[in-house]
């Protein structure tokens, strides 16, 4: 019974207790606040509605903290950069010859196919032609058109590639058009290219990139359709996100690393196809490079046609080399970075 009795008395004063602290919130919110503004909505905001709790992590902080742990891909980076950068200042260089000069001896004869000496570092052609100036000249092209392929098809393909696999409105237009443009002969496109517009490195640009993109729309689509539908973007719908930064923050971070992955070797697709194919294609049809503007793929034909000589076998061997190096380089540190840009290499 005392028990019972002191339980009775404590349940009493928690009672006592609460109505005051009841009366009291009541007092002191019932007079400032009306009842429209107490039931009244609470302004939207995309930071808040997304923010779960505190967390320092940083996707592009840890991206690259996991590429640099990788010794290997740093290495061919430095390699590359080195590279290009040679490439690029190569011109402005103390001693460096004209890549389009035919250099003659005394007797006014072209110095043609002289090996390499300490004039020539890598020999002269068929008609005399410092090889060393014409190989990093052809770098200087193929980097130009190879990058710039490469940009517009990653920019087009992803933007195409996204609003085709999450816009389901979208889907039959791009579908229709994708096929419609997937089975036009490229070879009859640049013909026509080839009546409009004059032979040049922009030409190329363009004949390369009018369907380059497709295969990476495809490539991006199929990957939105499966992830488009998981929880975390149902729930970004859900709280009122809106598409497009849907887009930005859940599906594109979730893509880089398969992008890179798909770029990396689109890099050596490209190669093998301007060294072995385009290159003879579009110069044949009439928007290839002007005879006076080399690049590693004509290099390359033009040395593949020495093979059966062997003294002039280092007219093939310095421009694959330079090419080897490149393709390498940017295949490595693209695989490289794609792992590192997934997700699941950030746990620490």
């Amino acid at each position: 019974m005392k028990r019972l009795g002191f339980h009775t008395l404590r349940d009493k004063a928690t009672d006592t207790l609460g109505d005051k602290l009841s009366r009291q919130l009541q007092e002191d919110v019932a007079p400032k606040m009306s009842d429209e503004e107490a039931f009244s909505f609470a302004e939207f905001n995309a930071e808040d509605a997304e923010r779960g709790g505190y967390s320092d992590y940083s996707y592009w902080k840890s991206t690259l903290r996991a590429f640099f742990q990788n010794k290997i891909a740093v290495f061919f980076l430095f390699v590359m950069v080195a590279v290009l950068l040679f490439t690029f200042i190569q011109p402005y260089l103390p001693g460096q010859k004209d890549p389009i000069l035919i250099h003659n001896d005394q007797w006014g004869l072209p110095l043609n196919n002289i090996p390499p000496s300490k004039e020539f570092w890598f020999g002269t052609n068929s008609i005399g032609q410092d090889l060393w100036a014409r190989i990093w000249a052809g770098t200087r092209t193929s980097l130009f058109i190879g990058f710039s392929v490469a940009f517009v098809e990653a920019v087009v393909g992803i933007l195409v590639g996204v609003l085709w696999g999450y816009v389901r409105k979208l889907d039959f237009f791009f579908t229709e058009l994708y096929n419609v443009l997937d089975n036009i002969p490229q070879t009859l496109l640049l013909i026509l290219i080839s009546y409009v517009l004059k032979p040049g490195v922009s030409t190329i640009i363009f004949a390369l990139s009018l369907t380059g993109w497709l295969g990476m729309a495809r490539f991006i689509r199929n990957q939105i359709i499966i992830i488009r539908d998981r929880d975390y973007n149902l729930a970004s719908r859900c709280l009122g996100i809106s598409t497009g930064r849907i887009i930005v923050k859940n599906l594109l971070p979730y893509m880089v690393s398969v992008i890179t992955m798909r770029m990396a070797r689109s890099a050596i697709i490209w190669h093998h196809a301007l060294k072995n194919a385009l290159i003879p294609v579009v110069t044949y049809i009439g928007i290839g490079l002007p005879v006076d503007t080399p690049s590693l793929g004509n290099l390359i034909q033009t040395g593949r046609s020495l093979m059966t000589v062997a003294s002039l076998r280092y007219q093939l061997f310095f421009p694959v080399a330079v090419l080897v190096v490149i393709t390498v380089s940017f295949y490595i540190i693209g695989n490289a970075f794609a792992d590192a840009a997934d997700p699941k290499n950030h746990v620490r």
